[in-house]
């Protein structure tokens, strides 16, 4: 292993040669997702949809998300997460496949690019907990902030500036049959990617009676359960994750195209500017936090942060400049990603091993529980009040939530109990989090935790 003392705290995980080779998988995989997201949409407006129409194109990726990621979680706490991730990038590549032949074709509807979009989320609902699971495993505690602060900024650099800008250049010279064709052979190479890389073993408690497969999944998902209910930081975090995600992604998803085509008269170009302008400033988020430690009131930052963040949200649909609208979402990119690099560190830092994946799965499912709701009602409720109302209530009602959260649930006590603004050394045999202890079973170094099985498991 290379000496990562000399690279800056931000890069330091790229020292080790299986997280070059995750991240790079990583990339392909999101850059054919955020070129998949401006093609599908384009789609959808050149076939003469209506919100109501790209309404159901998001409803079905997130209600595929939703109703595999608890599955997925079990999954990722059993299987070797490399062997589900190159299943996922196998099935997301064959899925844009078929939305390449169709549109080529000229047969293509908008019903086929919601089926797509529904088993594109199936595949979502895998990838996410197997991902979040492997990483801990790869690297020493002390790399995971930088870890989770590189995918912050391959996330919206490469998922929502390059995806959209690639998907725009390729419908502009034959249409969204190419984009989806391109993202097809991404895939290919995410999963290549993948397949070079080393299997490791699955953390478990050696402790655990292991029962039919069945009722072993039905008690992985109580017991996930037991822990997010007892655990106040991760709970009160997740009931305003549930309100912000049905405030914000309704408006976001279906209702921008709209702002920026209607408003600034702006095209596909436009809209992926728009994206792009989101995508750079959670870069600049992410690469801002992951070059420091964690700051000491992590929860109440982090938390505030995706309140206040959405503010700029309230400006879009009074603008017909798209250079405000730009500048908006660039502010509301910066905080979103900043926050989401913590929240990633915290779960990997204070949940135990064994269960991680599970909690990652709960994280996405409660987080999102309402998010096919927030997009089926946005069509709907855009044309009912019109753009404007609807983008000043994603603007205005998060803050009021975030300050409502952090007064309920005074979350300031557990962040003092429990301070991650001290990395662990990396060579220490303690931490059980880093590559050096991948089959290891023990609690991570941070704080103690209980075996969620046990009768009083899982309480702070």
């Amino acid at each position: 292993m290379s000496d990562r003392s000399t690279l800056p705290r931000a890069l330091r995980p790229f020292g080790i040669a299986q997280y070059r080779l995750l991240a790079l998988a990583l990339a392909a995989s999101l850059l054919s997702a955020g070129a998949w997201l401006v093609a599908a949409v384009w789609q959808v407006v050149e076939l003469g949809g209506t919100p109501i129409d790209l309404s159901l194109v998001a409803v079905g990726s997130s209600l595929g998300l939703v109703l595999a990621v608890l599955i997925g979680g079990v999954a990722a706490d059993r299987i070797p997460q490399r062997r589900i991730l190159i299943t996922v990038e196998v099935v997301r590549g064959l899925a844009f496949a078929v939305a390449a032949v169709l549109a080529a074709t000229g047969v293509i509807e908008v019903w086929h690019i919601a089926v797509i979009s529904f088993v594109l989320g199936l595949a979502d609902g895998f990838f996410y907990p197997a991902y979040s699971a492997w990483l801990p495993a790869l690297l020493p505690a002390s790399q995971l902030l930088a870890a989770n602060g590189i995918e912050g900024v391959l996330r919206p650099a490469v998922m929502q500036a390059a995806g959209p800008a690639l998907a725009s250049a390729f419908i502009a010279l034959q249409g969204p049959w190419l984009a989806f064709a391109a993202v097809a052979v991404m895939q290919v190479v995410a999963a290549v990617v993948l397949a070079f890389m080393r299997t490791t073993p699955v953390r478990r408690d050696p402790n655990e009676v292991v029962r039919h497969p069945v009722r072993q999944s039905i008690i992985d998902l109580r017991d996930g359960f037991r822990y997010l209910v007892r655990t106040k930081w991760l709970l009160a975090t997740l009931v305003f994750s549930i309100v912000l995600v049905f405030l914000i992604m309704g408006p976001i998803e279906v209702l921008l195209p709209f702002a920026v085509k209607d408003q600034t008269g702006g095209g596909a170009g436009a809209f992926a500017l728009a994206l792009a302008a989101f995508g750079v400033g959670g870069a600049v988020g992410s690469l801002s936090v992951a070059s420091f430690r964690l700051p000491r009131r992590y929860l109440t930052l982090m938390i505030l942060a995706w309140g206040v963040g959405c503010l700029p949200l309230a400006i879009i649909g009074y603008t017909s400049q798209l250079w405000v609208m730009v500048i908006a979402l660039f502010l509301v990119g910066v905080l979103f990603d900043g926050a989401q690099v913590v929240w990633g560190t915290l779960l990997q830092r204070r949940v135990p091993p064994s269960m991680l994946g599970r909690v990652s799965s709960l994280d996405f499912f409660v987080s999102l529980a309402l998010m096919p709701v927030s997009m089926a009602v946005a069509g709907p409720v855009g044309e009912a009040i019109g753009l404007a109302p609807a983008f000043l209530i994603a603007g205005l009602v998060p803050p009021l939530v975030a300050f409502a959260t952090l007064a309920i649930a005074r979350l300031g006590s557990d962040e003092l109990a429990h301070p991650l603004d001290s990395s662990p050394p990396t060579d220490a045999v303690a931490v059980v989090t880093g590559a050096e202890a991948a089959a290891g079973f023990a609690a991570p170094a941070d704080e103690r935790h209980p075996r969620a099985s046990d009768g009083d498991a899982a309480r702070d």
